[in-house]
């Protein structure tokens, strides 16, 4: 299978070359761009790319502008850079279609865990549509579920739910996430729903369900070793 090609643009020569390290190290290709307009040459130059990270403030043309330029004409996943931690930045990301948003400074290897993550959820990666974790066996394409060989009846959102956790296997999750990306951004109910979900998850995964970690006023994180 060839390697998936990640585009990093930010005019930090220095960010650019940590990441594109921890990226090849997890066997995709890289190719970068070190400010705005480079980045939207390249990208429409190479028709293969699969994913974009890319930072916010740039010269000649920031990330915003790129972004904007990009949604005209794909729906390729990008991951936002910024130095800020402003809620409004935030949301104009989300608005321009932004799937993923990470303030500077960050963990590569959580970067690289929400890449594979978005790969993951965009079916560029696991195209069988079959992901395991932990002894944890999910069939997205059959809706099943099966731990350690022996299957498991879940709801449609119990379904959904470890999925999500899953996918994003050793991320610490909001409620406030697992809220917006299991149930969608349309969902106003009390976010207490998934509290509820996740202790009959746990119950139904048996030993496996320990996997689930709870984290203290914050939310959960799936981790592979309970």
């Amino acid at each position: 299978m060839d390697k998936l090609k990640i585009m990093v643009v930010d005019d930090e020569s220095r960010m650019r070359k940590l990441v594109r390290d921890f990226l090849t190290k997890s066997g995709y290709e890289v190719v970068e761009a070190a400010d705005g307009a480079e980045a939207v040459d390249t990208f429409f130059a190479q028709n293969d790319i699969a994913l974009i990270i890319l930072d916010v403030m740039m010269p000649k043309m920031d990330g915003w502008q790129v972004c904007r330029e990009i949604r005209e004409y794909s729906k390729v996943p990008i991951i936002m850079l910024t130095a800020k931690s402003d809620e409004r930045d935030e949301l104009l990301g989300f608005e321009l279609g932004v799937d993923e948003y990470i303030s500077k400074p960050f963990s590569p290897k959580i970067l690289v865990a929400r890449v594979e993550a978005i790969l993951r959820r965009t079916n560029q990666v696991n195209t069988e549509g079959v992901i395991e974790a932990g002894g944890i066996t999910i069939d997205k394409a059959a809706h099943s579920v099966s731990v350690n060989g022996e299957p498991v009846e879940l709801s449609f959102k119990e379904f959904e739910l470890l999925a999500y956790f899953v996918e994003n296997k050793g991320i610490a999750l909001s409620r406030e996430k697992i809220l917006n990306s299991v149930w969608n951004y349309d969902y106003f109910g009390d976010a207490r729903t998934i509290d509820t979900h996740v202790k009959k998850l746990r119950s139904k995964l048996g030993r496996s369900g320990d996997r689930i970690k709870t984290i203290w006023g914050l939310g959960y994180k799936f981790e592979e070793e309970a």
